[in-house]
């Protein structure tokens, strides 16, 4: 298929430094998608209420993503979107708000992240009634699941429908759900929905073990990543942080501590990044550091492309899409 406008501007007019790597990252990408390799995602940041999902529904429903790794807020934020977008606001001018316009939106139920409010009613307590009766179910069964398998519960149940505020098309999360897609949750506990678990846990009304914990979501990736690594796993990290960090470790894991030797390297890397490499963050890290880690081997295609991802994740995206 011959790429489309997008695709061709990109390649005419982005041929230097960040705007070089981008179309160099994209290239990687393509050849790998190519060559039989699978690709995990990872999404830092507040990717979801930036509605990625515009675009990276359309990455999970032509196969151009296999498994994704994303924060708890990740997870959750692209639901609230799909059923509560109408109810939220931007603030342009969030940088000049004073301590006092900012309680002021604490007191209007308006969660500020960055220049979008999230409203507290119709979002998070909206799917807190909804996601409760699916964890409590299971916790009456003595069954226990994944978070974001409650998701997907709660997402094909059709609980939600009457909510739809945007085109379901452009939820990730629903298109992920359709295809059971793999998901890595690392660190779930630290999102909306993991206060509110740990809230009803504290209540007595569900028990701890009912959530599977973030362990067992590194024994799931243990298993899956040499399943599907014959010709090569990617790894394509927007942001930082544990979306990333912890995924990339099931290699060096899998032959250090699981002593299997033949546990192929990543084959492809790239970071979309702008935190700074001098104060020791993993999110600065320079991809040459995970060498070291035994997680990129001496060969493997490196890109690190030192911008907003809320940018260049959509154009690499059309890219791939031939947009």
């Amino acid at each position: 298929m011959s790429k489309g406008p997008i695709s061709q501007f990109i390649e005419k007019h982005y041929l230097h430094f960040n705007s070089a790597a981008l179309v160099d990252a994209a290239k990687g990408y393509e050849e790998q998608l190519a060559n039989g390799a699978k690709m995990m995602v990872t999404l830092a940041g507040a990717m979801s209420t930036a509605e990625i999902g515009k675009i990276f529904a359309e990455m999970i429903r032509q196969d151009k993503v296999q498994i994704i790794s994303c924060t708890g807020a990740n997870l959750e934020e692209d639901i609230m979107n799909l059923v509560a977008h109408s109810h939220y606001e931007r603030v342009p001018n969030y940088r000049d708000l004073t301590p006092e316009q900012e309680w002021d939106l604490l007191e209007r139920g308006l969660n500020r992240v960055t220049d979008t409010c999230i409203p507290e009613h119709e979002a998070f307590r909206r799917l807190q009634k909804h996601i409760y009766k699916i964890w409590k179910d299971a916790d009456e069964k003595g069954e226990r699941y994944l978070p974001h398998e409650y998701m997907y519960k709660m997402l094909l149940s059709g609980v939600l429908e009457e909510y739809y505020e945007i085109d379901l098309k452009d939820s990730w999360m629903y298109a992920a759900a359709e295809k059971n897609l793999p998901i890595i949750c690392p660190g779930w506990e630290d999102s909306t929905m993991g206060n509110i678990f740990a809230s009803y846990v504290i209540k007595g009304d569900l028990k701890v073990s009912t959530m599977k914990s973030g362990i067992e979501y590194m024994t799931f990736l243990a298993d899956w990543y040499p399943k599907n690594s014959a010709n090569g796993v990617g790894f394509f990290q927007i942001g930082g942080g544990i979306a990333g960090d912890f995924p990339i470790c099931v290699v060096p894991m899998l032959y250090q501590d699981m002593e299997m030797p033949e546990t192929p390297f990543w084959s492809y890397f790239c970071q979309i990044s702008d935190s700074t490499t001098s104060y020791g963050s993993y999110s600065g890290a320079v991809p040459n550091e995970k060498i070291t880690w035994g997680k990129l081997d001496i060969k493997t295609p490196k890109f690190i492309i030192e911008s907003d991802a809320t940018i260049v994740a959509p154009l690499i995206f059309a890219y791939l899409l031939d947009l």
